[in-house]
């Protein structure tokens, strides 16, 4: 059988403190990556969506974070691999698009000279020949009069422009496989549609492999072909996408759709938000964590931890629930 591009196992990441007080921020989160296939990781803030994401690319800091189990992209250990080969792999075969570009980008450094270093770096550019293929990068990703701008810091550009500079970088190097962590968060309804076309041309066109990261369901929608739901560091539901819209079983996914508007509704329906907040959970040994704000707990919500198993319509369709929403 072919091996996946990227095989992630039993993922889990905790954190200590100074008092010695252990948090696990991501735990036993298992999932694939197909060549070329786009998959979405979704879930409310604070639920392990970019903890996870960093610890694949060996981005988190080593002081006070455990790290283990498997991350494996084409076959070769990431876990564990030393620095200097986890920098030949960042940048040329596995890019990430970070959550902020104002923060996530160099303030000090021109965007020009940060997209060269990249191209210096793995592709084995001379200075000029960088230069010109970074102009013709921030081109390529709509950014107006690019030879001008490439000589720009990041505090000269727009939010918009910023995030279309992170994404030409991360794509400089033709990645086999692209992180993408909130790339439309802090952008307006107008540039937000403006970037998730960019990807879906520049990514899903050039058959690079996306984990999109967000809590936002229609992006998933126009975009996903398989999702992932998270909460409390789990995954609790898995799907292709038109399963998971059509049919949600578990009820945090339930209650995710629920909270969107949608235009089949008649104006005014008020929204139906989930009860409670992302800190009322109870530890998973215990049970279910989003059993406090479930309305459909029941007894057995706290007598264990639920594993993630094929729901009985779908073998391709996993749920972490003992009282699963019905199929509708």
């Amino acid at each position: 059988m072919a091996v996946p591009l990227l095989s992630v196992t039993d993922l889990c990441v905790t954190f200590t403190d100074r008092r010695g007080r252990r948090t696990a921020a991501v735990d036993e989160v298992s999932f694939e990556v197909e060549a070329g296939e786009t998959i979405g990781l979704v879930g409310e803030s604070g639920c392990g969506k970019t903890v996870t994401s960093l610890a694949v690319l060996g981005l988190l800091p080593r002081r006070g974070v455990t790290v283990s189990g498997s991350v494996r992209f084409e076959g070769q250990e990431l876990l564990g691999l030393a620095e200097r080969d986890l920098a030949d792999i960042r940048g040329r075969h596995v890019a990430m698009v970070f959550q902020d570009p104002m923060t996530s980008l160099n303030p000090v450094l021109t965007v020009g000279r940060q997209l060269t270093e990249v191209l210096e770096r793995h592709e084995g550019h001379r200075r000029d020949q960088a230069r010109r293929a970074a102009v013709a990068l921030l081109d390529s990703v709509g950014i107006p009069d690019a030879g001008r701008r490439v000589h720009d810091y990041p505090h000269q550009l727009s939010g918009g422009m910023r995030q279309r500079a992170m994404i030409a970088i991360a794509l400089a190097c033709r990645p086999s496989l692209l992180l993408a962590d909130e790339p439309t968060t802090a952008l307006d309804v107008t540039i937000q549609a403006q970037i998730l076309a960019l990807l879906q041309e520049r990514v899903v066109g050039s058959q690079t492999a996306l984990l999109l990261i967000t809590h936002d369901l229609g992006v998933v929608a126009g975009l996903c072909e398989r999702v992932h739901v998270m909460y409390a560091g789990r995954l609790v539901e898995s799907a292709v996408r038109e399963e998971l819209f059509a049919r949600p079983r578990h009820p945090y996914t339930a209650g995710l759709l629920a909270s969107v508007p949608r235009l089949d509704h008649p104006r005014g329906l008020p929204l139906t938000p989930i009860a409670g907040s992302p800190r009322d959970v109870i530890p998973w040994p215990a049970g279910c964590a989003f059993a406090p704000r479930c309305p459909r707990r029941v007894d057995g919500c706290t007598g264990g931890p639920p594993s993630l198993l094929p729901d009985g319509h779908d073998v391709a369709h996993l749920v972490r629930c003992i009282n699963p929403a019905p199929a509708r």
